[in-house]
């Protein structure tokens, strides 16, 4: 999210062999662990001696203390419709929208569509961001300094901590950090995950820092600068920045960063090249270009891991994006325009819910047809709203990035 927002994004030409070129670069990828191996199922008639064993499905080496992974086809395989951790399904299901220049958050129940509540919080919230063990909601509150903790099960607001420049707010897989991005300091901030006790801090040369995902492995994640035009490549055990490079395009401005389901690339949001990068996480070279809309913002995958929804803030306009045929296959406008930005996919997967950063509003969209199903007036410049709870068993942080 650009801090200074404004409707007048600047873009630049981009040509229509680039977005051939990455398609034919990028190959295709399985539908995120829908399908199963096929396994010996005994011998024939005909066969002499004991039946094979069954295939064993290979596993992904983790960082130490990392929940193992589930499927390694699909790093979302716990995100299915209505798969909620035991330590959320009582939580009554809410959508917390974070309103920067109001200070507060507002709290919609779903099932209405109607604002239930307002929270006063610290100067310019930015984002709510559930914890890795899921038991509460923080609101990085920007220029007040502070993080807010929210109790999903009542909704009551807790006591202010004091955490400097928390512009967005992640947590490493294996639950042992909370990863400050600390965009205007110029620092990843590593702190304990439920003081949030300064623990180690790791100055970056980009401007910016503000998103960011992990690899299926979480030996590694990939941070956007927006500020700057520039990605890092983050050890997450070492908790130093291991690679670094300029995105090839005169004043990119990266936004939100998702994987594959497959965990083969990282997209990145750019919302002034008007479009994602796709990256190789692992060989970490130049990424190719994915135009979607005007204003490039934030990604979401849906819960069956085949799509991934791309918010176009500039143009009011939400594309889809097949991971399977590896290409975009719709786009939905909002009716009266709007500003999409940030926001989640509901537990059952059936809603799309995001921000209108320019707008005072909130949009609830139908992922089956792409119609507004809502539109909601909340407090001035809505940035990261959270949809909580939301299915997996630990989150990585963000509006809700869920293994």
């Amino acid at each position: 999210m650009h801090r200074y927002p404004h409707r007048n994004l600047v873009t630049g030409t981009l040509l229509a062999g680039a977005a051939l070129a990455v398609l034919a670069a990028c190959g295709t990828g399985p539908r995120g662990g829908t399908a199963k191996d096929t396994e010996a199922t005994g011998a024939t008639a005909a066969t002499k001696g004991a039946a094979p064993a069954p295939a064993k499905k290979p596993t992904v080496p983790g960082l130490p203390g990392m929940p193992p992974v589930l499927d390694p086809k699909d790093v979302y395989a716990a995100d299915r419709p209505g798969r909620l951790s035991p330590v959320v399904k009582d939580f009554p299901s809410r959508v917390y929208v974070p309103n920067t220049e109001s200070d507060t958050v507002t709290v919609i129940d779903p099932k209405t569509y109607k604002v239930i509540e307002t929270l006063q919080v610290g100067r310019q919230p930015q984002h709510v961001v559930p914890s890795w063990d899921l038991k509460t909601l923080w609101v990085n509150n920007n220029r007040g300094h502070t993080l807010t903790p929210i109790d999903p099960r009542t909704g009551r607001a807790g006591e202010e901590v004091e955490v400097h420049d928390p512009y967005n707010l992640y947590f490493t897989p294996n639950g042992r950090y909370a990863v400050v991005m600390a965009s205007l300091d110029r620092e990843l901030v590593f702190r304990d995950p439920h003081t949030m006790k300064r623990l180690r801090t790791e100055p970056v040369t980009c401007y910016g820092v503000n998103h960011a995902d992990f690899s299926p492995d979480g030996r590694y994640f990939i941070v956007s600068c927006e500020f700057s035009g520039e990605l890092l490549k983050v050890d997450t055990e070492k908790m130093k920045v291991v690679g670094q490079q300029k995105l090839p395009f005169e004043g990119a401005m990266p936004q939100d960063v998702k994987i594959s389901p497959d965990g083969k690339r990282f997209y990145i949001a750019d919302m002034m090249a008007d479009g994602m990068w796709v990256l190789d996480g692992d060989k970490f070279t130049e990424p190719a270009f994915l135009p979607t809309g005007k204003g490039c913002h934030g990604l979401y995958v849906s819960r069956d891991s085949r799509e991934m929804y791309v918010s176009n803030r500039g143009e009011g306009s939400v594309s889809v994006f097949d991971f399977t045929q590896n290409k975009l296959t719709k786009k939905w406008h909002l009716p009266d325009g709007g500003s999409p930005d940030m926001g989640g996919v509901s537990a059952d997967g059936k809603v799309l819910w995001l921000s209108g950063r320019y707008d005072a509003e909130v949009y609830a969209i139908d992922t089956r047809t792409g119609e507004q199903i809502a539109r909601i007036p909340v407090g001035s410049g809505p940035h990261g709203l959270a949809v909580y709870p939301q299915p997996g068993r630990y989150s990585l942080g963000h509006t809700g990035i869920f293994r």
